[in-house]
């Protein structure tokens, strides 16, 4: 499934570093926060520390999260087919990865090719992530679906990352070394053989192996610089306005010691508070999944149908070859 308004809480929410260990602890085992700002921080200290079960659980009412789970295998992206060609190429990488001695095998392999990269990309580097984010600031305007405080979030956020990375270490063969340590380990992890095996991961398996892969993405950012950890643990969230159990919420944050500020609109259910994105876009989620099920149930009750009727046409057409072929009685001898 693809996580509904997932990304906002990837940069701008985090734990606050005031809260005692076990308020975390029970964050996963309670639905929605106590106050807007504990929703904001709880949900995105479950986040960071790669507990996506625990946190969806915790991002939603307990009747939302019991049909999210429900509906999961519907609610899978619809993938285009995987190609014989992608296949492979998945599975080859995978062995590769997880191979004995893959951390030096795979840089034995890398090290000449960084360095031929370095003497040809290296002056062109800035301009090419340039041209990266021209086409992501393009994306970003032409959204139907951020709103304008939205997009200008994201602007802001694109604007930060780009000196990073024109200036990150891309081809510094230590860190080179680092980071393939980093793959290896991420995907003995997750010890995925085939594509198709994390396609058909039920909602607990799918959970925990989003949380190994978010793990090593974080390491593997931190080698080149950018500590996602950091950004979590600056986040401060403040409640701007209550309003008829709708509270509007700030988050202050810093991104590669940037400050940056976010917003969230957050509901009020049952007692608890829940991100009102969050929660209307798993609601929806749901909606499509039982029209689809209505739609299939209706294409498979056709055939049945025509099948029960066809019978009755049958004998209705036969009749009358039937009665024609009843033979008159014949005549009897004349008597002479």
């Amino acid at each position: 499934m693809r996580f509904p308004a997932l990304h906002r809480f990837l940069l701008p929410f985090a734990a606050a570093l005031a809260l005692a260990a076990c308020h975390h602890q029970n964050a996963a085992e309670t639905s929605g926060g106590s106050t807007p700002e504990a929703a904001v921080q709880e949900s995105a200290q479950l986040i960071r520390d790669g507990d996506f079960n625990g946190f969806w659980k915790h991002a939603l009412p307990p009747a939302d999260y019991a049909t999210m789970r429900a509906d999961w295998s519907e609610l899978r992206p619809a993938d285009r087919p995987i190609s014989p060609a992608d296949r492979a190429r998945f599975e080859q990488a995978m062995r590769q990865l997880t191979a004995p001695d893959a951390e030096k095998t795979l840089y034995a392999e890398l090290k000449p090719k960084l360095q031929q990269m370095e003497k040809q990309y290296k002056d062109q580097m800035p301009v090419m992530i340039g041209i990266g984010q021209a086409i992501a600031g393009t994306a970003i305007a032409q959204s139907k679906t951020l709103s304008e405080g939205q997009k200008k979030q994201a602007n802001d956020v694109l604007a930060t990352l780009l000196p990073w990375a024109q200036q990150a270490p891309w081809f510094d063969q230590d860190k080179a070394r680092q980071a393939v340590d980093a793959l290896v380990a991420t995907a003995r992890q997750l010890d995925l053989k085939t594509p198709d095996e994390l396609r058909t991961l039920g909602f607990d398996d799918a959970m925990k192996k989003y949380g190994e892969a978010f793990g090593g993405l974080k390491k593997l950012l931190a080698i080149y610089g950018l500590s996602i950890d950091d950004t979590l643990d600056s986040v401060k969230a403040t409640t701007v306005s209550v309003e008829h159990g709708q509270a509007h919420v700030q988050i202050a944050y810093t991104l590669l010691g940037k400050p940056l500020t976010a917003d969230a609109q957050m509901m009020l259910d049952h007692g608890r508070w829940y991100d009102a994105a969050l929660v209307r876009s798993v609601r929806q989620a749901h909606e499509r999944a039982q029209q689809s099920r209505a739609a299939a149930a209706a294409s498979a009750a056709a055939p049945a149908h025509a099948a029960s009727i066809a019978p009755a046409a049958g004998s209705s057409a036969a009749a009358p070859a039937s009665a024609g072929s009843v033979r008159a009685p014949a005549k009897a001898p004349a008597q002479h």
